[in-house]
This record gives C-alpha cells, structure tokens and sequence, in this order.
C-alpha cells in the first residue's frame, strides 16, 4: 500500500515537472536588493559582535556561527523587503523561462563544438 502511495506521488511529482505551465524558473533579486542585505549584514554582525561581548559571551565557534547565522537572516530578510517593496512598486518581475529540453540543447552545443573542431582542422591542413 506505501509502495503504490509513493508511486503515485513520484508520477505527479513526474508530470508536473514535465508540463509546460511549470517551467517558470527563479528570478533573480534586483541590485538594490543585493547592495542593502550586503549592508545590513555587516552591520548586524558588528552590532551582535558587540552585544554578545557585553553579555560575557566568550569568542570562539559557537559566538562566530551564532552571529553568521542570526545576520544571514537579517540580511535575507532585507532584501526580501526591498523586492517586496520594488515589486509593489514597478510590479511584478518576469520570471525566466527555461528550454524544456536540455537533449536538444545539448546536441546543439555539441553541433557547435564539432563544426568549429572541423573548421580548425581544415585551416591546419590548407596552411600546411
């Protein structure tokens, strides 16, 4: 009964992967996002640096991963205000489709790469 449940789910799962409507791939976060979590997360690290000193917290890994990991998320955590607030703004961004199909892709790369090795070989042997 497990077996034919787990199935089932790794054919929806299969078909959704395999339909069009979900090719919509991540969009990636506007600049002022990137430059303000860049920002924020120095900040936060030196204020908590600070505040943990005070509070007697002795520096080694703990502290150091504790301070990563709580500025990482203030960080995260600005820059998703900021495409919150320029999507409010501008309006939504398009997202990037991709192909759909990678064999094809790959055979064209692979084209390319054999007509340019043909094209090489053909200039050594008219210079020789």
């Amino acid at each position: 009964m497990l077996d034919a449940v787990f199935n089932k789910a790794i054919e929806k799962i299969t078909s959704q992967l395999n339909s069009r409507e979900n090719l919509l791939m991540f969009t990636l976060p506007s600049l002022w996002s990137l430059i303000i979590s860049t920002i924020v997360f120095f900040i936060a690290a030196r204020y908590l640096q600070g505040y943990l000193e005070e509070r007697g917290l002795a520096k080694g890994i703990t502290r150091g991963m504790l301070v990563f990991i709580l500025a990482s998320g203030a960080s995260w955590g600005s820059g998703e205000i900021v495409d919150w607030t320029q999507e409010k703004i501008q309006g939504p961004k398009l997202a990037v489709q991709s192909s759909g199909n990678l064999s094809q892709l790959l055979t064209m790369i692979g084209q390319g790469q054999e007509s340019q090795a043909l094209t090489t070989e053909s200039k050594e042997s008219g210079s020789k």
